[in-house]
């Protein structure tokens, strides 16, 4: 689990940095990512590269782990600290959400997002 724990952490930092190929390079090509910004999921690298174009320009999200677990189907839950401004630097939002992650050969095919109550 360690392995996928550094890679997890990895990505945040790439992300955060806006590192945005760093990232997509982590990801399935047939990724199935959840668009939190508009609602839905988008699916493959150019897709959430899109949505990702599409949120920075609005808004300057940045998150951070704050706990790991494996859950016992296998994929790993992520605690995270989101904190997201808006283009001004106003604050739009300070929470706790959950990242979940399927991954498979070294890879991130799905990603979800929960609310912590769920």
């Amino acid at each position: 689990m360690s392995g996928e724990i550094e890679f997890l952490r990895a990505i945040y930092v790439a992300f955060n940095w806006r590192e945005i190929e760093t990232v997509l390079a982590a990801l399935a090509p047939d990724v199935d990512w959840p668009n939190g910004m508009e609602g839905g999921r988008v699916h493959g690298r150019s897709a959430v590269r899109d949505y990702w174009t599409r949120q920075f320009a609005l808004v300057n999200p940045h998150v951070e782990p704050t706990n790991f677990k494996i859950e016992e189907d296998g994929r790993f839950a992520v605690d995270v600290h989101q904190i997201v401004h808006d283009g001004s630097g106003k604050l739009l939002a300070d929470q706790m959400v959950q990242h979940v992650y399927t991954i498979h050969d070294g890879m991130i095919v799905k990603m979800e997002i929960r609310n912590p109550e769920s």
